[in-house]
């Protein structure tokens, strides 16, 4: 199947920003022992409130990104506006940005962080729920054979949408293992001495980007460890960019 035609939108994602200001929170704190194959989990008390909407945030935060215009110098709208411009902007299509004319305005504010710090609870009430994460086109790809060759593919095909200034969306996967099952958004590439790296949005940690990496020789991507993963290859798929997939 053809792919579609990638449209440009008038900017680059910029994370200080266009990502939100809050977390998806970890239902579990994960402790790390390089002598066990499998990390320890230990469930959090109390549960946290906002937990298992990684995919949820990072198509919110790339749906934003094509659909909303921000206009700082403006004066606030009520919040009962408010409510229904995001929901504007989350009803339509993640996959392909919206004409000039045709975008949600926000006045007041510089971009969605700032939206999301002074409306934190209306943000995560209708962004989606936690059952999105779960019913995901791409779960069904992972079950299948994930070769270096489709890695590569893969790493090419990111650099290019980024090089159109679309923010790809992807996967992050261990199959069938699933000690790591995560959404990103990437930001941008850097090619150089045999590795692709890209910038990501992580929607576990809004303080700071972080770093994939392709490594060229062995045909795998790479995420330095985190407080959730203990680092090392996984497999990457594109997600939210074809009706499909």
């Amino acid at each position: 199947m053809p792919q579609p035609l990638i449209i440009a939108p008038p900017r680059r994602f910029d994370f200080e920003r266009d990502a939100f200001a809050f977390a998806n929170e970890l239902v579990c704190a994960y402790e790390f022992d390089p002598g066990r194959g499998r990390p320890k989990l230990v469930a959090r008390r109390p549960r946290p409130d906002y937990a298992l909407r990684c995919f949820v945030m990072v198509r919110a935060a790339r749906s934003f990104f094509f659909h909303a215009d921000f206009l700082p110098e403006e004066t606030q709208v009520a919040q009962s506006h408010l409510r229904r411009r995001v929901r504007e902007v989350v009803s339509r299509n993640p996959r392909v940005p919206s004409p000039p004319e045709r975008r949600v305005t926000f006045s007041g504010f510089a971009g969605l962080r700032a939206l999301s710090h002074a409306h934190e609870p209306l943000l995560k009430a209708e962004c989606g729920g936690a059952w999105r994460s779960y019913v995901l086109r791409s779960h069904w790809r992972m079950v299948l054979p994930i070769s270096r060759a489709h890695q590569q593919r893969t790493c090419a095909r990111l650099v290019e949408r980024l090089a159109h200034g679309a923010p790809p969306i992807v996967h992050l996967v261990r199959f069938p293992r699933l000690t790591i099952n995560h959404g990103m958004l990437l930001m941008s590439a850097e090619a150089g001495r045999g590795e692709t790296r890209f910038a990501a949005y992580d929607p576990n940690d809004p303080s700071r980007p972080a770093t994939l990496a392709f490594d060229e020789a062995s045909g795998s991507f790479r995420l330095p460890a985190n407080r959730y993963w203990p680092g090392g290859t996984l497999d990457v798929l594109e997600i939210c960019r074809s009706w499909w997939f």
